[in-house]
C-alpha cells in the first residue's frame, strides 16, 4: 500500500520548514525595531556583519533573489539612513551597499530586540536538540543551495 504524499517524510519535512519560515518570520518582525523588516534586516545583518560593501548582484546571489528583487530592500534601508549605495571605485558599472553608523547602530538594537525571541526558544529546547537537528538541516541546505536542474518540457 503507498502512502499518501502529505504521508512522506520528505513532504513533512518540506511542510514544516514552511511553517517554521512562517512563524519565525512573524515572531522575528514583531520583536524588530518598527519599520525594519524580516527581508531588510537580513540584508543589514549581511552587511553589518562582512564589514565591506557587496554589490547588489552578489547580495541577490547570496539570498538567492534576483537583483530587481533586492533592490526594494537595499532603497529602503538607503532612504531610512541605515546603508549607502555608491559606484564602486574599481568598477563604475557596478554599486556597493555599506553600512552606515546609523546602520550599526539600528543592527545593534535589532539583536538585542531579538535576543528575548532567540531565548524563549533556548529555554524551550535543549542544546543537545539544536545541535542533533544542524547536520540534516545544513546537509538540507547545501542540497538546496545547489543550482537546480532545468526541468523538461
Amino acid at each position: 500500500m503507498t502512502r499518501a504524499p502529505q504521508d512522506r517524510p520528505d513532504i513533512q519535512v518540506f511542510a514544516e520548514i514552511a511553517a517554521i519560515d512562517q512563524l519565525s518570520t512573524t515572531r522575528i518582525e514583531r520583536a524588530l525595531p518598527a519599520g525594519l523588516t524580516k527581508a531588510q534586516f537580513m540584508v543589514l545583518d549581511r552587511l553589518a556583519r562582512r564589514g565591506g560593501g557587496e554589490t547588489p548582484a552578489e547580495l541577490a546571489r547570496a539570498f538567492q533573489l534576483t537583483k530587481g528583487a533586492l533592490t526594494n530592500s537595499l532603497a529602503r534601508l538607503a532612504a531610512a539612513g541605515l546603508i549607502t549605495v555608491t559606484g564602486d571605485k574599481a568598477d563604475a558599472r557596478k554599486k556597493r551597499a555599506t553600512v552606515t553608523e546609523a546602520g550599526a547602530a539600528a543592527h545593534r538594537h535589532a539583536l538585542l530586540a531579538l535576543r528575548p525571541v532567540t531565548e524563549e526558544a533556548r529555554q524551550a529546547f535543549p542544546e543537545v536538540e539544536f545541535a542533533a537537528a544542524l547536520p540534516f538541516l545544513q546537509s538540507l541546505r547545501g542540497w538546496l543551495e545547489r543550482p537546480m536542474a532545468k526541468p523538461e518540457r
